[in-house]
């Protein structure tokens, strides 16, 4: 059973998870979607300094079952990646909420975080399409 989404991020559509820090979002995906994909095999990493638009794709999770797109939560530019991925990529199973991040953004648009999921919003459109 997925964890409760935390209510200190906010989500988008695809189950992607975005953090605020500043000008800065950390994302990654949910608990819910790396509960859907199962084990975690491999994940590509965005390159440091690429710019990304709002829901574009930003990296490419795989699973035993599946090759998955991350979408970019928000636009801006990459300025950190969780390198930890590329020798454990299980820790997205692990701890989709911390240690399993995927990367930072410089945000362009504040605008565009704060149309993003609240917590909530993302439990009730997971109740409403569970795959």
């Amino acid at each position: 059973m997925a964890k409760p989404s935390p209510d200190d991020r906010k989500y988008t559509k695809e189950h992607e998870w975005a953090k605020a820090d500043g000008g800065t979002v950390t994302m990654g995906i949910t608990d819910h979607a790396q509960e859907l994909l199962t084990d975690v095999v491999y994940v590509e990493l965005p390159a440091v300094g690429r710019k990304v638009k709002q829901a574009q794709p930003i990296a490419v999770v795989e699973s035993v079952k599946s090759v998955s797109d991350i979408f970019a939560p928000v636009s801006g530019e990459v300025v950190e990646v969780n390198q930890a991925l590329e020798a454990t990529p299980e820790l997205v199973n692990k701890d989709a909420f911390g240690e399993g991040w995927v990367a930072r953004i410089r945000m362009e648009s504040p605008a565009e975080f704060d149309g993003l999921m609240t917590a909530e919003q993302y439990e009730e459109h997971i109740k409403a399409n569970p795959h």
